[in-house]
């Protein structure tokens, strides 16, 4: 790395960490994303937690673009932490396309905190494995009524002929629920 590159980095994560502007924070993130220096993940995992929406997503994208040597300390929030930090970390796994993030996220599917649980499924019908089916035909019982909407929206999005009859089952259980009604009928079109 040259002394310039330094140079940009130490300004870039300076802002990170310590600028009052939220969006020069915001900035500051994006940038380290596309520098794709595994150095910057730490900074880039404290900037989840930040007061500011953008900053925390930006962050979030920015450890997507990273990739692999992010997906350990991602795993890790999911595993540990509460709050709005672990739907971020779901959020940075899904753009990291790799075996073991569909399993975290298959993992995730069964998290206490209902949102965790939705942006997994999003996540799953996103990235599009296969390996997620079965996971995500089960979560079309899931308590949580956005949940099992995520759930059959990313069913059709993976588009795998196992999930007809389980959309079909969810739908007629769902009756008089009109909006779950029609996310079963454009997954089933997708399909």
């Amino acid at each position: 790395m040259s002394t310039d590159d330094n140079n940009q980095l130490e300004v870039l994560l300076k802002d990170l960490t310590t600028n009052d502007n939220a969006e020069k924070r915001r900035e500051a993130a994006e940038n380290l994303g596309e520098i794709k220096n595994p150095d910057v993940i730490e900074p880039l995992i404290n900037a989840l937690e930040d007061d500011n929406p953008q900053v925390r997503f930006a962050a979030a994208k920015a450890l997507g673009k990273i990739g692999e040597p992010a997906i350990e300390p991602l795993v890790k929030i999911l595993k540990n932490d509460e709050g709005n930090i672990r739907r971020y970390a779901t959020l940075a796994l899904k753009d990291i396309k790799s075996d073991i993030v569909v399993d975290q996220l298959v993992e995730a599917l069964s998290d206490e905190d209902w949102s965790v649980r939705k942006f997994a499924s999003k996540a799953l019908g996103e990235i599009g494995s296969e390996a997620a089916v079965d996971p995500l035909i089960e979560t079309l019982t899931d308590e949580d009524w956005g949940v099992r909407v995520a759930a059959v929206k990313a069913l059709g999005d993976i588009g795998d002929e196992r999930a007809i009859d389980p959309i079909k089952k969810a739908r007629r259980a769902a009756t008089g629920d009109k909006e779950f009604k029609k996310a079963c009928n454009k997954a089933l079109k997708k399909i």
